[in-house]
């Protein structure tokens, strides 16, 4: 009897455990908003990843095959949030990879449309609409967030975090403190003039900032930047942030010179949390995998160097902000 009674009271812990496993297991909402930017009042538009307890199959959103549906409802309860910020001449859904794992995970994720350095519009490239803007338009990113109906108040307005690739981790350095310096990128171009991106097609003498304007938002509490873009910081700038940031950096990159970028910023902020360096990658590993018509049109963004797995990676990305958003966001407690 007592064999039988153990057995009974496994099979009984046994089923509960795995109802509260199929309860916590999600799918991933998708949700489109519209955001004014801040400056010239254009609409920008963004990507709204969140967690449903419904099953959800993929989406073709562009070129992409993403894994969410629209039109489902975003999970009971509070969430913690996750701003996205792409690189240069990105797009909303190029990290889309990075999002879902976040929203499977139960965070509500908001990629934007960054205006004026886009892949549809580049107008404001290496102007101060761009490299202050940014960061603005993040905020206005958030601002739309929390008035949303039936979305702002499933955030968690005291768990906010941000991640952003290249010119995208710069934005989330701007938003946790630093401030660009335009002389430290003119050092940068003097010893490497032929940079074409940095220094050619956007040379030092026409980048200024109107150091008054604050690009700050102290309602973000971490950062999880990849490749980011950094010759506008120095070691003073890089200072300054003191929140947490995980560092996570492609060493073989051809685009942005480790040494004065992901490197400048392991080296710099004062709350390093997290480091990790990938042997032989390129800057544009930490794009979403490139489907076939992709490839095709761009190769430049969609070859990696030999050995170098990006879908591989992508999980690694993702499993590696997730563990750094639960320490920094779920388990340090109300600020």
């Amino acid at each position: 009897m007592r064999i039988r009674s153990h057995l009974f009271l496994f099979v009984v812990l046994f089923a509960c455990v795995q109802s509260v496993l199929a309860q916590a297991r999600t799918g991933v909402g998708l949700r489109t908003i519209e955001v004014q930017e801040p400056r010239t009042g254009t609409v920008m538009p963004a990507m709204i990843f969140h967690p449903t307890v419904e099953d959800t199959a993929t989406t073709k959103v562009g070129t992409y095959e993403i894994e969410g549906e629209f039109s489902r409802p975003t999970a009971p309860g509070k969430h913690p949030l996750v701003l996205l910020s792409h690189g240069h001449g990105g797009s909303a859904v190029g990290h889309h990879p990075l999002a879902v794992s976040l929203a499977r995970a139960g965070y509500i994720v908001a990629a934007i449309e960054h205006a004026g350095d886009s892949y549809r519009d580049q107008s404001g490239f290496g102007t101060d609409r761009v490299l202050l803007g940014r960061a603005w338009q993040i905020s206005a990113l958030l601002d739309a967030l929390m008035k949303a109906p039936e979305l702002g108040e499933r955030i968690d307005a005291d768990r906010i975090g941000v991640a952003g690739f290249s010119a995208g981790g710069y934005t989330s350095l701007l938003l946790l403190g630093a401030t660009p310096d335009g002389a430290n990128h003119a050092k940068y171009c003097t010893q490497f003039p032929q940079d074409e991106e940095l220094c050619v097609l956007s040379p030092s003498k026409a980048i200024h900032f109107d150091q008054s304007l604050q690009t700050t938002d102290p309602r973000i509490r971490s950062a999880f930047v990849m490749s980011p873009l950094a010759v506008f910081f120095d070691k003073e700038s890089l200072g300054a942030v003191t929140r947490p940031v995980f560092v996570h950096a492609a060493m073989a990159d051809t685009v942005l010179k480790p040494r004065w970028n992901a490197l400048a910023v392991r080296h710099g902020v004062r709350n390093l949390r997290g480091w990790r360096g990938i042997v032989g990658a390129d800057h544009y590993v930490y794009l979403a995998p490139c489907p076939a018509s992709m490839a095709r049109s761009v190769p430049e963004l969609c070859r990696d160097p030999a050995g170098i797995d990006r879908e591989r990676l992508q999980v690694e990305v993702a499993e590696s902000a997730r563990s750094f958003f639960d320490e920094t966001l779920l388990d340090a407690g109300p600020r």
